[in-house]
């Protein structure tokens, strides 16, 4: 990956504010992500919290209206919250419109018996706490990648390398790409490129890093970066918008997420929970095109990758023999 982005054609308000000797200084060419996806593209789109089959009928069908382009959908709740002929039907309507599909595996922090995570330090944080807790993990993984499932989302570092290994083996397809959580994200280069040894295709990093945190990271790491350009409130209830091709340049190959600040978490979903779920799923499609018409004004909208693309290209791993 070594295709630069394009940098933004301008930034919000920099006419205006020159002609009143307000200025910002010149960006750096230093600053921009070296990185792009395999086959050209620095950025690539996300629609999270996507619970079940009639969540993503939804988001399909406002995508269409209002002409947002997506590569990926993700789920929160987990595979363990999905019937086989739910899952399926998932399956078969993201392959329809070769958009990549993301489950989250297995027991996760307060998903088990652990209290730890509830004080005030956290704990653990979101990790799979025990052997049951990674079995647990590994028993969604397999289940989802035999329904078709071809991404799979991960909130620890065990579950991570072992799903990397488990994939090598040929006990999961080679092909099956590994996100990263934000609810365990790395913060400093050091530990994103740590995690992409560990079999990461892409990193969700949490919303409140820097510009100057991305360029950090891109300075040793080429793997794909996940942010919410809105974040859940759970998550910080960060709005980047104004951000976006800012984020792109220095943070590039990254995928932009639409997430929804303001709106009642839905972690895990069922059926009591349908009205909300189905409201902020389609709030997210609208987020994404305001992104995008915002990018589009900025005349910094170039460089999508190609929409049915979803590998990471050649990445940094630990051996994992020997």
């Amino acid at each position: 990956m070594t295709d630069a982005p394009t940098s933004a054609a301008r930034r919000p308000g920099e006419p205006a504010l020159t002609a009143l000797g307000l200025g910002a200084p010149a960006l750096s060419p230093e600053d921009a992500s070296p990185h792009s996806f395999p086959g050209g593209g620095s950025w690539r789109t996300e629609i999270p919290s996507c619970e079940g089959p009639e969540a993503l009928a939804v988001v399909l069908k406002e995508s269409s209206r209002l002409d947002v382009p997506i590569h990926r959908i993700s789920q929160g709740s987990g595979v363990w919250m999905l019937t086989d002929s739910e899952i399926t039907e998932m399956v078969e309507a993201t392959a329809e419109r070769d958009i990549e599909l993301c489950l989250f595996t297995g027991p996760r922090g307060t998903w088990d018996t652990g209290a730890s995570v509830r004080t005030d330090s956290g704990g653990a944080g979101l990790r799979a706490r025990g052997h049951d807790a990674v079995a647990g993990s590994v028993e969604d993984a397999i289940r989802a990648t035999e329904l078709g499932v071809k991404c799979l989302l991960v909130a620890d570092e065990g579950v991570l390398w072992t799903l990397h290994r488990a994939r090598t083996a040929g006990i999961i397809p080679a092909d099956t790409t590994l996100k990263v959580s934000a609810l365990v994200g790395p913060v400093n280069p050091a530990s994103y490129a740590v995690y992409e040894r560990l079999g990461a295709d892409s990193l969700n990093v949490p919303s409140d890093l820097t510009l100057a945190h991305l360029t950090e990271i891109r300075r040793v790491s080429g793997a794909p970066l996940d942010m919410y350009i809105e974040a859940p409130d759970d998550l910080g209830g960060y709005i980047r918008m104004y951000e976006v091709a800012e984020l792109i340049r220095r943070g590039a190959p990254v995928y932009l997420k639409f997430g929804l600040a303001k709106a009642p978490g839905i972690y895990p979903w069922g059926n009591h929970l349908r009205d909300i779920t189905l409201n902020t799923a389609k709030e997210r499609v609208r987020r994404g095109r305001l992104a995008l018409d915002l990018l589009a004004r900025h005349g910094a909208d170039g460089g999508m990758a190609p929409l049915g693309s979803r590998l990471p290209g050649q990445l940094n791993r630990f051996p994992t023999e020997g």
